[in-house]
């Protein structure tokens, strides 16, 4: 069970709260948990209904979560949780396009992240395990009730305006994130300015399945164009490029078009992709000191030796605090290595991007 701050302690074995309405996915994710010593199931939920009367009464430190339920859905029941019981909870997810608005959503309402919903097919499970046991793991030891107490009382960041004497051309902002990164992401892009003099890559941990999606929702809300990035594309001033899932991009300068994307196969060398350090080592090779690098909420140190790149280039880099950041250890990795120029909350990241160009 949780401690005083919110999450289990390091000799504590982790309660998890299962909600799906299929025995089958149920009975495999407890499974999962029960055959790790320092996990346990708290108990199982067949709809939303039964999951709100469950996280009150066991109070577990993680709640595995489906989409798509009976009586009442998971989005229903996750906004209700995080609201009088805020916790880390975790979206069961098919990893196809129809469900991606859904699941983006849930990332935006709270959810730490989301997990593959397993199949009866014992291929897809062993595929799975290690992914459902390291995301649950990292779920139980984030600050997400923390954070969601702290952003009912802290105003969101105001849009930033753009100051006429900014100087113009050749600049590049390139933001990388992972787990509480699409509510981070919410936040800082539709902040930026219309007239914002840079192009803004975006390097978030997703499946190739959502990042179209996640591109169109956030330009839905931004006052800057937002798009998935293509092959070869020139960047614009006041446009935001996406890094598409099971890719990487880099910058190279063609001809007389400037400065265009390049995209390749990833390379995953953190055990995630896109990754973050690819496209800021570029960025640093390719735009030195007019780099910008802000490195985001998320698990592991993908990014961290990229802003050493842009840092050593002469170029600018920023980093999401402890306090607002989901899950501290991207931010953490850069920071203790003595890489970051300005370590921020998440409502002053826009504002300091434009200061800073």
């Amino acid at each position: 069970m949780m401690n005083s701050l919110g999450a289990p302690g390091l000799d504590e074995s982790i309660s998890v709260l299962i909600v799906d309405d299929s025995a089958l996915v149920r009975r495999i994710l407890s499974d999962m948990i029960s055959q790790e010593p320092d996990m346990e199931v708290a108990g199982v939920a067949r709809n939303g209904v039964e999951a709100i009367k469950l996280t009150h009464e066991l109070d577990p430190d993680v709640v595995t979560m489906d989409i798509y339920m009976p009586d009442m859905g998971g989005l229903q029941a996750l906004e209700y949780i995080m609201k009088r019981y805020p916790r880390p909870v975790l979206m069961i997810s098919a990893l196809a396009k129809k469900g991606a608005e859904s699941t983006l959503k849930a990332l935006e309402l709270g959810a730490v992240d989301f997990i593959e919903k397993p199949s009866r097919f014992p291929g897809s499970i062993n595929g799975v395990r290690e992914d459902v046991v390291q995301k649950i793991k990292t779920a139980a030891h984030s600050r997400a009730r923390e954070v969601w107490e702290r952003a009912r009382k802290v105003k969101p960041p105001r849009k930033v305006r753009t100051r006429k004497s900014l100087v113009r051309g050749g600049r590049v902002v390139v933001v990388g994130a992972s787990a509480g990164g699409p509510k981070a992401l919410g936040q800082i892009i539709p902040a930026l300015p219309e007239g914002l003099p840079a192009s803004v890559a975006i390097v978030q941990h997703m499946p190739e399945q959502f990042t179209g999606s996640f591109a169109q929702r956030l330009n839905s809300r931004s006052r800057i164009e937002v798009s998935e990035a293509k092959q070869g594309e020139e960047l614009s001033e006041a446009r935001a490029y996406v890094v598409p899932g099971e890719k990487d991009l880099g910058f190279e300068v063609v001809g007389g078009r400037g400065v265009c994307t390049r995209l390749i196969p990833t390379l995953a060398r953190h055990g995630a992709s896109p990754v973050i350090d690819v496209t800021m080592e570029s960025a640093a090779q390719v735009f030195g000191g007019r780099a910008i690098g802000v490195l985001l909420s998320g698990m592991g140190n993908d990014g961290a030796m990229g802003l050493g790149m842009i840092k050593g280039a002469g170029g600018d880099t920023i980093a999401q605090d402890e306090e607002t950041s989901l899950v501290f250890g991207m931010p953490r990795v850069a920071i203790e290595r003595k890489l970051v120029d300005e370590v921020l909350p998440i409502e002053k990241i826009a504002e300091a991007i434009v200061a800073r160009l």
